[in-house]
């Protein structure tokens, strides 16, 4: 199964190549000149942790997904066979998806695609939207900026949020339903506590 390519080498932590990889997105994003791809690849990895979506159901949001009920921004993520799941969104989600649509100036087309392609390198983002393999080859792109050796993919992030969300003493049936999955043994195939733990044990081999 295409997750399994999640299992970290190198002693990096989930964790640590998310936020390498989110700040290695934030780097073009703190210049003077905006930089929209930057920012629009900051909120998608973003959106992916927080709220343990597939790239998928990420890649098939309009701009009117991202919405406001009662007195705080959710993110209504399309699933497979036409379902919707709205989830909220985390605070720093939050800001960096605020920041990309402001950036690009898209606040109003609510119909349109929130994850757009780029113009080949010109960094002018078009109308149409991100496939997987668009999602798969910016990943790649931004591990190889960041350093980072270990083999990641679209599925990475889904698990570095579960993970994040059970360290911090989440409950396992909360963590299901917000990655919408029908069994909570889908769900634990996505914690990667275990492995963090087994990395650790292996250093007290002291030689």
């Amino acid at each position: 199964m295409k997750y399994k390519q999640k299992v970290l080498s190198h002693g990096l932590s989930l964790l640590t190549v998310t936020a390498a990889l989110i700040g290695a997105a934030e780097d073009g994003a703190a210049a003077d000149r905006p930089d929209l791809v930057g920012l629009r690849d900051r909120a998608l990895i973003g959106l992916m942790a927080y709220s343990f979506a597939r790239v998928g159901a990420v890649l098939q949001m309009k701009v009117g997904d991202y919405f406001v009920q009662g007195r705080r921004r959710w993110v209504r993520l399309h699933e497979k066979g036409g379902k919707e799941h709205d989830v909220p969104c985390h605070h720093n989600l939050d800001h960096f998806l605020d920041e990309y649509i402001a950036a690009v100036g898209i606040a109003g087309d609510a119909d349109g695609y929130l994850f757009r392609t780029t113009v080949r390198r010109s960094g002018v983002l078009t109308e149409k939207p991100m496939h997987q393999q668009d999602a798969y080859r910016m990943i790649q792109r931004r591990a190889k900026a960041a350093g980072i050796e270990t083999k990641i993919g679209n599925h990475t992030f889904r698990a570095t949020g579960i993970t994040a969300y059970l360290k911090n003493s989440g409950k396992l049936e909360v963590a299901q339903h917000i990655a919408n999955h029908e069994s909570p043994r889908t769900t634990k195939l996505y914690d990667r506590r275990q492995d963090e733990i087994s990395l650790d044990e292996i250093e007290r081999i002291a030689i």
